[in-house]
């Protein structure tokens, strides 16, 4: 029987006002989103799934360590994110992932490790 592996998915976030995005006068829907989606994923594979979001302007060697996000980044300039990546892969440019997204590539992570 294989030990299961914790799932890292990584959120590299476009330049944000704050931390979560969601500040300010009007709120993007995506962000609302994504929180959500976050929570969900965390609360359904409780311990199993670590997220992890990444803020440009505050942590930009996060983004200097992914290669591939790095090679996006000079490439497209800030136009490619936000950049979900999940165990060091990226899997989705331009958009937030959806719950369903997030689901699927757990479940595929968790389908190899078995």
């Amino acid at each position: 029987m294989a030990l299961e592996r914790t799932t890292l998915i990584e959120i590299f976030d476009p330049p944000l006002c704050c931390p979560s995005g969601l500040c300010g006068p009007s709120i993007d829907p995506a962000l609302l989103d994504i929180r959500e989606a976050t929570l969900r994923i965390q609360q359904q594979y409780n311990g199993r799934v670590r997220m992890e979001r990444y803020l440009i302007s505050q942590q930009p060697g996060r983004f200097m360590q992914n290669p591939d996000v790095l090679a996006l980044l000079r490439q497209n300039g800030t136009a490619i994110l936000p950049i979900t990546a999940v165990n060091g892969e990226v899997k989705k440019t331009k958009a937030y992932p959806t719950f369903e997204e997030l689901k699927e590539w757990v479940e595929a992570g968790r389908d190899k490790n078995e």
